[in-house]
């Protein structure tokens, strides 16, 4: 009888141990709080704000951009049911030395994030610049019916000598 109770708890813990890896994997792949500031204060609900978040680029290691946007507070932001602003900056960096796992295609979305119950998200885009041997980030917000102008786009620079495998 223990052996049995020995395998069904040993069972359980690798079953735990992978979901704890899986769980890590995923938040390890989405964007990093760095901060917020308050931009107006709310009675009820948590107050309207700028937040920026770090995204590393998940097929161009060394390279994290960085993205503020506004947040709406009160009690539909808190309950995740307002729509917040189109408007956001991207500033991205070399963090580190800059490979690359895979050939990469010219133009490439690399992070998308809901900004609104059902219709809006904030999407960033990176295209490579092969004359200048650069990536260039485009982060853009677009609603189903609509879409949106606001935007902002960053470059980083590739050392002289690297060159950025393209997918062809």
């Amino acid at each position: 009888m223990s052996a049995i109770v020995n395998k069904k708890t040993l069972l359980s813990a690798i079953a735990l141990t992978g979901l704890f890896a899986v769980t890590a994997v995923a938040l390890a792949s989405g964007p990093e709080k760095i901060g917020t500031v308050d931009t107006a204060f709310k009675l009820v609900g948590r107050d309207h704000d700028i937040i920026v978040e770090a995204y590393d680029d998940p097929d161009v290691q060394g390279v994290t951009c960085y993205v503020s946007r506004a947040r709406t507070g009160g009690v539909k932001g808190s309950l995740g049911l307002a729509e917040d602003r189109s408007e956001a900056s991207i500033s991205c960096h070399q963090v580190s030395a800059i490979t690359f796992p895979k050939p990469l295609k010219d133009q490439d979305e690399v992070f998308s994030e809901r900004t609104s119950l059902v219709f809006k998200r904030l999407r960033v885009v990176r295209m490579v610049d092969v004359k200048r041997n650069a990536l260039v980030y485009l982060t853009y917000s677009d609603k189903l019916i609509d879409g949106s102008p606001q935007n902002s786009v960053s470059a980083v620079p590739v050392a002289h000598g690297t060159q950025i495998p393209l997918k062809k």
